[in-house]
């Protein structure tokens, strides 16, 4: 006589080990039904994420980071509760509008409509212009946050390319103006054009020698970068650091922001001062393509020697100043406004041109042909 041990359902599917007491221990990944009982080990499991909609969990004992508390109310779920689990292949069929890896991320309108990224909420900056918040704990490089939250690697949105816009990247922009009658409360008052101020201060190569002037940063060049209404993004040609002849590096930096393609900036001034070793900039955006606010300009001040535009030596310059959150800070708000098609038109989105009503013309409608 021969004794077999064959008691366990279908043997297990060849996806486990038949125990002593007649129950599969299936292997990884392998289960029945939905709550993954061994069974037989006939279904697949398919992979779990943090759940984008769930009941609220019991609460840590002793939360003491923001990383530990990110899962108090989001468990994980199989394919984080926004698909269906193939048990055949072990794959999720994502509900409209996740996809990945179990659901665990959001797929962007339109593949934002071949005009623009899909971006994580993390990596994303700031709009526009920014207050600054660098106190609060956001980043001074590019005004980013640190997320610490439950959807991070989760939640993503369309970065728009220059000249698109709307939640889906699939319309045209048109060209922002002043209205031209929308007339400030006092008229006797001198209209305000939006003043950018940029602090250098050389680097210290070591906390024990500060520098004690702007002698390393002479006959280095960097340049601005402008990013116009419209997400336009434009260089300058090198810009010469010369602190020694004020006026000439003025006359430089108005040159080359003047000398951007299209007259993306059509009217700037520019005064430089020093105390100390500090050098401040202040640009005066006055063009009436640059009315109202705008973004705030970048300074270039890293090295490109090879394979890159313009090219620079860069600056050693000293970042997050201390008791200043910023080294650019808008020093004086515009009293312009700045509209789409300047508020006196319809803007075409498949064209990307203003319609203007009667009586005004022009790119951004704000040349007014009849009195009205």
């Amino acid at each position: 006589m021969a004794a077999v041990n064959a008691a366990c359902d279908n043997q297990c599917s060849g996806h486990g080990t038949c125990m002593l007491d007649d129950v599969c221990n299936c292997y990884d990944n392998w289960g029945v039904g939905l709550s993954h009982d061994s069974g037989d080990c006939s279904d697949r499991v398919c992979p779990y994420e943090i759940a984008w909609v769930d009941t609220p969990g019991k609460l840590a004992a002793s939360p003491t980071t923001k990383e530990n508390a990110r899962g108090r109310f989001h468990k994980y779920a199989e394919c984080a509760g926004q698909g269906i689990c193939d048990r055949s292949t072990g794959e999720c069929a994502c509900f409209d509008g996740y996809e990945g890896k179990a659901c665990a991320r959001y797929s962007c309108p339109n593949d934002c409509s071949g005009h623009g990224t899909c971006e994580y909420i993390e990596d994303t900056t700031f709009a526009a212009n920014y207050p600054d918040y660098s106190w609060d704990g956001f980043h001074q490089d590019g005004k980013t946050f640190p997320v610490h939250t439950w959807d991070k690697t989760k939640t993503r949105i369309c970065k728009c390319d220059a000249l698109y816009g709307d939640i889906d990247c699939s319309k045209k922009m048109c060209p922002f103006g002043t209205d031209v009658l929308d007339h400030r409360d006092n008229l006797l008052a001198s209209a305000k054009y939006q003043v950018q101020k940029f602090l250098f201060v050389p680097g210290q190569p070591d906390l024990l020698l500060p520098t004690i002037s702007n002698f390393d940063l002479q006959g280095k060049t960097f340049a601005f970068t402008f990013k116009s209404r419209l997400n336009e993004t434009f260089t300058t040609i090198p810009i010469v650091f010369d602190s020694n002849d004020l006026p000439d590096f003025v006359h430089d930096i108005q040159t080359a922001l003047l000398s951007l393609p299209n007259r993306v900036i059509d009217g700037v001034t520019v005064a430089a001062s020093i105390s100390g070793y500090n050098v401040y900039v202040n640009v005066t955006f006055t063009g009436e393509a640059v009315q109202g606010p705008q973004h705030m300009m970048v300074v270039e001040d890293f090295e490109c020697a090879a394979g890159c535009t313009p090219k620079i030596t860069g600056l050693n310059l000293m970042t997050a100043i201390p008791l200043q959150h910023s080294n650019t800070t808008e020093l004086q708000l515009s009293d312009f406004n700045s509209f789409e098609c300047g508020r006196r038109g319809v803007c075409d989105y498949t064209s990307g041109l203003c319609q203007c009503f009667v009586g005004y013309t022009g790119e951004n409608c704000n040349t007014l042909t009849t009195l009205v």
